[in-house]
């Protein structure tokens, strides 16, 4: 092809092209100019809103500036009526003080005329005893030197005669005191036989499957036999007999839990603190479901009916004590048995006879009540709902309170026929339970006292205190203050140990 013919080809091409780009400058222009618009037409809004927020913002402030400003006002009443106040105490109080003061003044005043009126008052009466001095020389005719050897003489004498009197007064009181000491010494040595004199009544023997068993009871470091214990207020004497440990304690009750707990622990074979713990509770319930069981017993087979399941349970406790040698609880039925037949003969109401013969000992089972087993027995009648007769049956069967009933004269009579057969009774034995049962209540009398068990015939008291009520400073002063008591309040053979426990236990549960 040639020149020519390509010529409008390119002519028309070259057109297009610049109409295209004149279009699509025209179009960008147009595109950029509706941009700028909108930019114009989003900073006017923009600028609308900042407007408005800014007079929100003023509007919001003057706003919060009053409230300041009432709040501030309200303030400065407020302080200002407050300091009106003290401002009025203040006066009060300077006026009050000023009239103090005036009084004081005027008291001074009085004391220095009194003072003054003193002063003249020993200035005449060392004048008139010159005076009198003077009279006293002419009238004996000596002189002060020679009276004064005459009454040193005198006083001399006089203290003499005092002194010999003294001597004589202590001479008296040292023979005294020494058959006092004597006889302390003879009844110091009885009552180191107490022990063995009891100890029928108070040890219980436990017999192991093997020796091996012993150190296992021990545990390591001995944690089990100290848990064991304490848990259990009982002395576990661990000794060189075959097969066997013996439980020591005065209180049976404690020591049948104790016993139940460790034959529990030598079936089972888990012997562990925690262990115990567990089957120490666990035990003690089921000697208290015992204890309950034989109260009500006792009433069925009396045919005693309407008593108090608390009383019944303080009846039941009788099964663990003795007294004098004798079981209470046996002696107590024995006595509601005889107190029947009495009343029967005699025409007095049967069946308030047999209650009284059977609750007469009921103070017997409690350790921590203060006075004589039958004020304590008629305190706990009355507690429960026990009519007067069965009260005073119970308060006057030692003659501890006036008999106002014939039936309180027929347990009197029933209790008397009961303990009359010969060796019924050991009178060395009961002393000694008293004495173990006040060296309990001793310690139950302080603060923070949760335990306290009398173990090894008396010479030692163990004592398991709270830990939140006592500190170690607390706890150091309650074991010497006890022990302090014990000394004032007691007479016991050689010495007690006060051991004063007091544990730090947390618990904590995964859950």
């Amino acid at each position: 092809m040639n020149i020519e013919t390509l010529l409008p080809y390119l002519l028309v091409l070259f057109v297009s092209g610049t109409l295209g780009y004149i279009g699509r400058l025209l179009f960008e222009r147009l595109t950029l100019k509706k941009a700028q618009d909108r930019a114009d037409l989003i900073i006017a809004q923009a600028q609308k809103d900042i407007e408005s927020q800014k007079r929100e913002v003023l509007l919001e402030a003057k706003d919060q500036l009053i409230q300041g400003r009432k709040d501030f006002e309200i303030e400065v009443r407020v302080q200002k009526n407050e300091l009106q106040g003290l401002e009025k105490r203040i006066l009060k109080k300077e006026e009050s003080l000023e009239r103090k003061l005036e009084t004081i003044e005027g008291k001074e005043n009085t004391f220095e005329n009194r003072d003054k009126e003193l002063t003249q008052k020993e200035e005449e009466l060392k004048h008139k005893i010159s005076e009198q001095r003077k009279k006293l020389e002419e009238v004996a005719g000596l002189s002060p030197a020679q009276a004064k050897d005459i009454i040193i003489k005198d006083v001399t004498h006089e203290a003499e005669l005092e002194a010999q009197k003294y001597l004589i007064k202590i001479e008296r009181e040292t023979k005294a005191t020494a058959d006092k000491e004597a006889r302390i010494t003879v009844i110091t040595a009885i009552q180191r036989l107490a022990p063995e004199i009891s100890q029928d009544a108070c040890v219980s023997s436990v017999t192991l499957p093997n020796d091996e068993m012993k150190g296992r009871i021990i545990g390591r470091e001995g944690r089990n036999i100290r848990a064991l214990e304490i848990l259990t207020g009982v002395d576990i004497i661990i000794d060189d007999t075959p097969g066997a440990i013996v439980l020591s304690c005065f209180d049976p009750v404690r020591r049948e839990k104790a016993r139940g707990a460790i034959e529990k622990l030598i079936s089972d074979g888990r012997i562990h603190p925690a262990r115990i713990e567990e089957v120490v509770s666990k035990v003690s319930q089921e000697v208290d479901k015992i204890i309950q069981e034989e109260g009500e017993k006792a009433c069925f087979d009396l045919g005693i009916r309407g008593m108090h399941s608390e009383l019944q349970k303080y009846v039941g406790r009788l099964k663990y004590r003795y007294s004098y040698g004798q079981n209470i609880l046996l002696h107590s039925k024995e006595v509601a048995q005889i107190c029947g037949f009495l009343a029967a003969e005699t025409g007095s109401n049967v069946e308030q006879c047999v209650r009284g013969g059977l609750l007469h000992d009921v103070g017997k089972g409690v350790h921590t009540e203060e006075g004589d087993h039958a004020t304590v027995g008629a305190q706990i009648a009355k507690k429960y709902g026990e009519s007067e007769v069965i009260v005073n049956s119970i308060g006057a069967h030692h003659f501890d309170v006036e008999p106002q009933t014939p039936e309180a004269f027929i347990v009197q009579t029933g209790d008397a026929i009961s303990a009359s057969r010969p060796g019924a009774r050991r009178e060395s034995f009961n002393n000694y339970i008293k004495r173990l049962t006040n060296l309990e209540a001793i310690a139950y009398g302080f603060d923070g006292v949760e335990k306290a068990f009398a173990i090894q015939a008396g010479r030692e008291l163990r004592i398991i205190v709270n830990n939140d009520t006592l500190d170690d400073i607390q706890a150091k002063k309650t074991a010497r203050d006890i022990a302090t008591r014990i000394e004032n309040e007691m007479k016991y053979p050689g010495q007690v140990k006060v051991a004063l426990i007091r544990e730090t236990r947390v618990i904590e549960y995964a859950k």
